[in-house]
């Protein structure tokens, strides 16, 4: 908002246009001084060519002349080798002449042998003078201690050895197959001889149908026959000789090592059947399925009762009275499961029921006092929540002891004078900053009217919050320093944009207090400056004259607040206390008829419920035990119980009141800070976006905004500005600018990034960069 005056005051669009019209294909003209040099340059340009000065165009040669900055010398050479004579181009050469055949075959031939290959390596060029002889090193003969070489002879205990080692290799080799192919073959699907019709299976599966043996046509057989093995005849069988050593010590039969012979594979034992050098086993009378093999399957589980059928077995029984059941050994795990589940309660209260009232009359016949909200608005460390502590001191809502015990506990961390605004600042970071972070609310009564406190922070930083309260106010009490310099520096930072944010969400009624008059003698010149810049501003931000009142007060002493001031400094004011004022002030009109609308305050847990909301009705009404719908989320609830304003239960409530719902049969993940609570037959719409017809607090263009509207807050971007409007009118007078320039009324497209529960008439604030830079209405 604080920007420079200049910029602020700039013709954009003046600005625009005359970058727009602007090219870099204009043709940059020549200074007096380059037209002359120009000149004297071409007449000595021509008068060095001479004769030849007709073959030159007069462009070229002040173009040629402007390239070489006014050298006369180069451009005469330029000229003559471009233009005069240039220089000629070399002939072509004629193509040599093509080889016979004879000569190319020569030549591809020799381009396919290995010198060709690598012919660009630098190793394959080595001159021979230069190429390097390795010269293998001697062998001495026999081996290592002078023998022939050859392997060492075995002794007969080495030969058994070896022969008794390979055989338990092979042995545990063929006990390894064979433990697979047990393994497969109990996972197959098929046995190895397949009888004419199958078997049936057991329990559950008994009634199968039959299958014969032949193959229908188009189906495959369960089994595959055996694949024949030729048999290799004795005639081509090798012979063996033995060797001398053999014959000499001959070895047990049964410890010679049979030659080595592939065993089939456990996948094609599986397919086609054991071998025939293997053993037969014994078919299989079923077919052995995966879960079947397992040890605990039992064919009888579906003869007893399923968990649901426990279940709703349990909930049949819900109610009443169960003999304790003892179990007893032995017993089943699903009779143990039936028993614990019977034990088990089951929550079947049922839901709140409506009780049908008609609202609108029971409202109508209450004779009671009028309810109204307003916010509490100012410059940081104006003395807003001393102000209202002093208000709720004086009314009694506090007591004296209350405020003395404050005062003892603020004189521990120095901060006496702030003890009169902790009666609204209760947390913890409010009291030890010193500054009101989130909405305070509290609650008076007077003669003719209830009203409700909201307290709103000051601070830039909690503009959001600011934002919050507003949405919920009837009227506004905008509190000014009147310290010298204090109101000045108020006037350029969060007193004006508090104005025009009260101002955007649609509160028309506002009281300045000029706090802190006091503090100057109670100055009526002071006061009537005051009086004179704020009412500038605030006519020019939309209040109207009459909805204005000022009244000086000092928050701190009480004066002016309830009771009339008794400083003879103060008695030129003869108007209105700042309580005559709010009881003179009317609420908005309450949108009785319309659909139900609620924004949620807060969330919490209660006693007399998991989940309660505080917030207040914007339209519409409700009773206990009605259903409610929160949007975004689309979760339905039910109000269980109700408080209105003061805190006592009720059956009802209407638009303008601030309430308390404990709600049932919804769960809290469900319920955020910030949602909508609609009429489930009438609900709220959730979208990501929409048109607004906006008030430009800054300038506007197709950016990255943040959209407030009340605790709701989403991220989002304004996509494009479709018309600058009339303010009086409201008709277009600009289709499409590129920028909205501050105080101008503009129609622009906002898209979210998700979406969220907004309708035609309400009021939102577009923020960016931690400024407010716009706010308006949806359309």
């Amino acid at each position: 908002m604080a920007r420079h005056q200049n910029i602020r005051n700039l013709d954009y669009e003046a600005e625009l246009e005359e970058y727009g019209a602007f090219s870099d294909e204009e043709e940059e003209e020549l200074s007096p001084e380059d037209q002359v040099r120009m000149r004297e340059g071409t007449a000595q340009v021509l008068e060095a060519l001479g004769v030849e000065a007709h073959k030159v165009p007069k462009a070229q040669i002040e173009e040629s002349l402007w390239h070489y900055y006014w050298d006369v010398d180069k451009t005469i050479t330029y000229l003559i080798s471009k233009y005069i004579d240039p220089p000629k181009k070399p002939a072509k050469t004629a193509p040599p002449k093509t080889a016979p055949k004879q000569d190319a075959a020569n030549a591809s031939a020799s381009r396919q042998s290995f010198a060709y290959l690598f012919r660009d390596l630098p190793w394959g060029n080595i001159p021979p003078e230069r190429q390097a002889v390795l010269i293998p090193p001697p062998q001495l003969p026999g081996g290592l201690l002078g023998g022939s070489g050859a392997a060492p002879k075995m002794s007969k205990l080495q030969q058994l050895a070896a022969a008794r080692k390979k055989k338990a290799e092979e042995k545990s080799a063929s006990e390894e197959v064979e433990q697979t192919q047990v393994r497969m073959t109990e996972l197959t699907v098929n046995d190895n001889q397949v009888s004419k019709e199958n078997r049936p299976l057991a329990g559950l599966f008994g009634k199968r149908v039959k299958i014969s043996e032949t193959t229908a046509q188009g189906r495959i057989p369960l089994t595959m026959a055996e694949p024949t093995r030729p048999e290799i005849p004795q005639a081509q069988a090798p012979e063996v000789t033995p060797s001398p050593h053999q014959e000499e010590d001959p070895i047990d039969p049964e410890l010679t090592v049979a030659p080595p012979k592939a065993q089939p594979s456990a996948f094609a034992s599986t397919l086609f059947g054991p071998s025939s050098d293997s053993p037969k086993r014994r078919p299989r009378e079923v077919f052995s399925l995966p879960y079947m093999a397992i040890s605990s399957y039992s064919p009888d589980a579906f003869g007893k009762p399923s968990p649901d059928d426990v279940v709703l077995a349990a909930q049949a029984k819900a109610g009443k009275k169960s003999a304790n059941v003892h179990n007893k050994k032995g017993s089943s795990s699903a009779d143990g499961v039936t028993n614990q589940v019977g034990q088990l309660k089951i929550d079947d209260t049922p839901l709140p029921k409506s009780r049908n009232l008609d609202v609108l009359s029971e409202f109508e016949k209450q004779k009671g006092k009028k309810t109204a909200s307003f916010v509490v608005v100012g410059h940081v460390d104006v003395g807003k929540s001393t102000m209202m502590g002093r208000l709720l001191l004086d009314l009694n809502v506090v007591n004296q002891r209350t405020v003395d015990k404050l005062r003892k506990e603020a004189e521990k961390i120095g901060k006496t004078s702030f003890a009169l605004a902790w009666v609204l600042d209760q947390r913890h970071e409010e009291r030890s900053r010193g500054v009101t972070i989130d909405i305070a609310t509290n609650r008076f009564e007077t003669e003719t009217t209830s009203f409700t406190i909201l307290d709103a922070p000051g601070h830039r930083d909690f503009i959001p919050n600011m934002i919050a309260g507003a949405s919920q106010a009837d009227f506004a009490i905008l509190v000014i320093d009147a310290s010298i310099g204090a109101f000045e520096s108020g006037l350029k930072g969060q007193t004006r944009e508090h104005s025009l944010l009260i101002r955007s969400m649609g509160v028309s009624r506002i009281i300045v207090a000029v706090n802190k008059l006091d503090t100057v003698n109670w100055s009526q010149e002071r006061f009537d400056e005051i009086t004179h810049q704020v009412s500038g501003f605030l006519t020019a931000t939309g209040f109207q004259p009459k909805n204005i009142a000022f009244v000086p007060v000092s928050g701190l002493h009480g004066d002016n607040l309830v009771r009339k001031s008794t400083d003879p400094a103060a008695s030129w004011y003869t108007g209105k206390t700042l309580v005559e004022e709010l009881e003179a002030s009317e609420p908005s009109a309450r949108a009785l008829a319309k659909p139900l609308r609620m924004t949620i305050s807060e969330v919490m847990r209660t006693p007399q419920s998991s989940i309660s909301i505080t917030g207040r009705i914007d339209a519409g009404s409700l009773q206990m035990g009605d259903a409610l719908l929160v949007q975004p989320s689309g979760e339905k609830a039910y109000i269980k119980s109700l408080q209105v304003d003061d805190g006592e239960p009720a059956d009802w409530a209407v638009a303008g009141q601030n309430v308390v719902l404990h709600l049932s049969n919804i769960d809290a993940i469900h319920v955020r800070v910030g949602d909508i609570v609609c009429d489930p037959a009438k609900p709220i719409q959730c979208v990501d976006t929409f048109t607004l017809k906006a008030l430009a607090f800054d300038i506007l263009m197709p950016m990255q905004v943040d959209v407030h509207r009340g605790r709701l807050h989403a991220a989002g971007k304004i996509e494009a500005i479709d018309a600058i409007l009339d303010k009086v009118t409201g008709k277009v007078t600009k289709k499409k600018p590129m920028i909205v320039k501050p105080g101008t009324v503009s129609r622009v497209r906002v898209t979210l990034h998700s979406k969220v529960p907004l309708e035609a008439g309400q009021r939102v604030v577009l923020r960016s960069g931690g400024q407010t830079v716009a706010a308006g209405l949806l359309e």
